[in-house]
């Protein structure tokens, strides 16, 4: 009994030393622009999209789960591993395609400190060049481990979703029938939706920063059974997390008249008439989110691109020793809440297109992580499971398809 105790406290401990890239990781997906799809998708199509979460979730475990055991076993990032076997040419290309979707992202993170804060008479003007100079101060002049702390606390701070959707009251018998009943449409706004969501829940970026965070975190194999834990139980809260930001805009939106909102604030005053909690839940939430993520796009960005072409890298070292990398994280602070404050720019779109633009760049950066990983030189004896590959080939395919349908039928449309 001793014994078993022992070995208990030393995994629970181990646990604990691991907590932080997985979790962090998985939890900011939640972001602004995440919550903005997640709440068109139900405020559009009521209950309908939540069947999509199971098969979303399992694919985002065995993502995340691949880029932890990678950067595990290997020390390295992704970026890093991709340019060592596939060449700088492929890398960049990669990378070019990351920036452009990232910086639209952080766009996005910006714009929701901005509508989150004008539900309560706060101008954007005010908002967002103070939580510009929060971020940046935030990473630069901290260090890895303060900045995790910080950024854990905020992945606690999502339980104000699920408070919102539970004070909605829902039709809870119908959200539980089409969470297990799929239900497919071949009309373009549907398709579009269903590739945002996958998009915004299994984002590229996230394969790269979760990476590098197991890297500079100093995770080594010994470690990943723990890891690997932590990894799956942010996968789960995250789509928890999502199905009721679903669940509360079908019920406070859907039920009443179908709607495309215009962004997610939106969705947090149709939340007004069931009580002020539920409102000030959601927008707490949105404020959270948006600024967790306005740090954590730009420093993903930053990792990615250093990485790929061999530039120092990481919050643990000063700016005289990574110049690069601090002077792109602070250029896409700079961009993404420079553009918010421009009158009229097109941002829910630009918002909605990224999400998408996440989900066609998926399949493609699936692939060199299905290569990578069952290089037996590279993995050794962590390479993947048949299981693992196969779901992860099929989730190609899918999404491929998906893409292929979508630019089919608006084509079709448009003749």
């Amino acid at each position: 009994m001793p014994k078993i105790l022992s070995r208990f406290r030393y995994h629970i401990a181990v646990f604990f030393a691991v907590i932080g890239p997985g979790f962090i990781t998985a939890n900011v997906d939640n972001d602004s622009g995440g919550i903005f799809t997640y709440s068109a998708a139900g405020a559009r199509y009521g209950y309908l999209p939540l069947w999509t979460l199971l098969p979303i979730t399992l694919v985002l475990i065995i993502t995340q789960e691949m880029c932890s055991r990678m950067g595990a076993v290997t020390g390295k990032g992704l970026s890093d591993l991709i340019r060592e076997e596939f060449g700088l040419r492929i890398t960049f290309l990669i990378m070019t395609l990351l920036v452009l979707a990232n910086m639209t992202n952080v766009m996005a993170e910006f714009a929701g400190v901005a509508s989150s804060l004008e539900l309560f008479q706060v101008s954007r003007y005010i908002s967002v060049p103070l939580a510009a100079v929060a971020v940046w101060f935030l990473v630069v002049k901290g260090n890895y481990k303060s900045v995790e702390k910080i950024f854990l606390v905020g992945c606690v701070l999502y339980i104000t979703y699920v408070i919102s959707g539970i004070l909605v009251k829902p039709d809870w018998k119908t959200a539980a029938i089409y969470s297990v009943k799929p239900v497919l449409m071949l009309e373009p706004g549907y398709i579009f939706m269903l590739i945002g969501m996958v998009g915004t829940t299994i984002a590229p970026w996230m394969q790269f920063y979760l990476q590098s965070a197991v890297v500079e975190k100093g995770v080594s194999a010994k470690e990943y059974a723990a890891s690997r834990v932590e990894v799956i139980v942010g996968c789960i809260m995250t789509d928890v997390v999502a199905f009721f930001i679903i669940v509360a805009c079908a019920g406070a939106i859907y039920s009443v008249a179908p709607t495309d909102i215009q962004d997610a604030a939106q969705a947090a005053m149709a939340l007004k008439p069931f009580g002020k909690y539920a409102f000030l839940l959601f927008s707490a939430g949105l404020f959270n989110a948006s600024i967790f993520a306005a740090c954590i796009l730009p420093l993903s960005t930053a990792y990615t691109v250093c990485e790929g072409l061999g530039f120092e890298s990481g919050v643990n070292r000063r700016i005289s020793e990574a110049p690069i990398f601090y002077t792109l994280y602070t250029l896409l602070i700079v961009v993404g809440a420079g553009v918010v404050l421009i009158p009229r720019f097109p941002l829910v779109r630009m918002i909605l297109l990224s999400q998408v633009l996440n989900g066609m760049l998926l399949p493609f950066v699936l692939i060199f992580m299905i290569k990578l990983i069952n290089k037996h030189d590279l993995m050794h004896e962590w390479v993947n499971p048949r299981w693992f590959n196969l779901i992860s080939w099929l989730t190609v395919v899918i999404m491929i398809g998906l893409t292929l349908a979508l630019l089919g039928i608006t084509l079709r449309g448009l003749q």
